[in-house]
């Protein structure tokens, strides 16, 4: 029997897909966005699938809404946010808006509207840049940014509403998540899609920092298949788990890597690091496996593959 989910931040790349894969699966859908930094045209992919869906454009910073929208929900995928460390840098309190403020908003909402459970979308960069590469639950989380200090505070405001209202909540710690769909264009861009899209171009892509800093850059599929587990898993319930493919990726190398692909000889170009910026970042995936049932459906380098192949159909990614 279908179920009603809500998908917040659905207009952006990692919601998108979330709400589309709930889509094909025959779930009834439930969608808001601000358009802040999401895509309209990613609302017309979903439009376009057909099914039950519902989409309203507008803020989490509106309980109001979030009320509304909460009420006969079964589930909420909470990705609504500012994703930019940069720009939280740059103006904290906006992020603080968007990032704590929406948050405990749509926690007030969904347990007023008695929501089976929360998921919600947190972040690596709780762990901020402590020493040893890889990073595990247990580890105490030391932000260095405006935007990794809101998103554990998201974390919690998510556990304390499981304490106090017995809401289900699970925050799951995103790793460099990449795919189709992420706009290489911003000033705050993924580097990824970034890279991609200027050497699809024939230019060299910018590294900020000597580019041996390294990430578990994760797929996707991935983080979809993660929050589907996270949605039904009874041991999950109060827990933050990290979720990422439990690899670690050179940014030099990130590039050779795209070199290959692309069959391009492309040096990149060194500039000064960004403050704000974390150097290693890898996750220990073990809490995951052991709660959520949860192992990575696509590697890294099929990811990179699918990502170049899809950017390549896409004629503004090569000509912007």
């Amino acid at each position: 029997m279908p179920q009603t989910y809500v998908v917040t931040g659905a207009a952006g790349f990692i919601g998108s897909h979330l709400a589309e894969r709930l889509l094909r699966d025959g779930q009834r859908v439930r969608v808001i966005d601000n358009l802040l930094t999401g895509d309209r045209t990613h609302l017309d992919t979903l439009k376009s699938l057909g099914g039950d869906l519902s989409i309203t454009i507008g803020s989490i910073t509106d309980r109001d809404i979030l009320q509304a929208l909460c009420r006969g929900a079964d589930y909420v995928l909470h990705h609504a946010a500012l994703p930019s460390v940069p720009r939280s840098v740059a103006d904290p309190l906006e992020t603080h808006l968007h990032c704590v403020t929406g948050t405990l908003n749509l926690l007030v909402a969904a347990r007023d509207a008695g929501v089976k459970r929360v998921v919600y979308a947190a972040s690596s960069s709780a762990y901020g840049d402590q020493a040893g590469g890889v990073k595990a639950e247990s580890m105490r989380p030391a932000p260095i940014s405006p935007y990794g200090a809101a998103k554990l505070a998201g974390e919690y405001y998510a556990a304390a509403f499981t304490l106090s209202y017995g809401l289900e909540t699970v925050a799951l710690r995103y790793f460099n998540v990449f795919g189709s769909r992420q706009d290489p264009n911003s000033a705050y861009a993924a580097v990824i899609p970034k890279f991609i899209t200027t050497m699809l171009r024939g230019q060299r892509p910018t590294i900020f920092g000597d580019g041996r800093q390294s990430r578990d850059f994760t797929y996707i599929d991935n983080v979809v298949q993660g929050n589907l587990l996270a949605c039904a898993a009874p041991a999950a319930v109060g827990e933050t788990i990290n979720l990422a493919a439990g690899g670690r990726v050179v940014l030099n190398d990130l590039v050779a890597q795209l070199n290959d692909i692309l069959g391009s000889d492309l040096a990149p170009i060194h500039t000064v690091e960004r403050p704000g910026d974390i150097l290693r970042s890898q996750a220990d995936i073990s809490k995951a496996r052991e709660l959520l049932g949860f192992e990575p459906v696509v590697d890294f380098e099929e990811g990179l593959r699918r990502t170049v192949d899809w950017y390549r159909t896409i004629p503004a990614a090569k000509s912007s």
